[in-house]
């Protein structure tokens, strides 16, 4: 085996050898691995990995990549990122449940306070 070829091995075992899961980072492997249970959104009532939940529509990007970051370089446990993402998916799927229920409600105040605007401008 050339060099060239084991460069491009490393690209293709991946999809080759998976039962072989040495290309996974350790870490990968314990966030794919550490199941969690939220009561909270389409996960309520399920066991989920922390993995499943960090790529979940609830986390927003740049807190995925900063969780993994600060994981990777050891700056946070197994534990405190269980509990932010707990946490971050559990607001962010209660505060779903409350958005569509506060427009709803709302229409009735706002035409009232818009109509109240132009009366002035007729008296005038």
């Amino acid at each position: 085996i050339t060099v060239k070829s084991s460069n491009q091995d490393s690209v293709t075992a991946a999809g080759e050898e998976g039962n072989d899961p040495p290309k996974e980072e350790p870490w990968k492997t314990t966030l794919k691995t550490t199941m969690v249970d939220v009561e909270a959104g389409e996960f309520r009532g399920h066991k989920v990995s922390l993995w499943d939940l960090l790529h979940s529509h609830y986390i927003p990007e740049e807190n995925r990549k900063e969780l993994l970051e600060l994981y990777e370089a050891g700056e946070l446990t197994l534990e405190q990122v269980k509990t932010v993402v707990s946490t971050i998916v559990t607001r962010a799927a209660a505060a779903e449940r409350a958005e569509p229920a506060a427009p709803v409600n709302e229409p009735r105040a706002e035409p009232a306070a818009t109509e109240a605007e132009p009366t002035p401008l007729h008296g005038d």
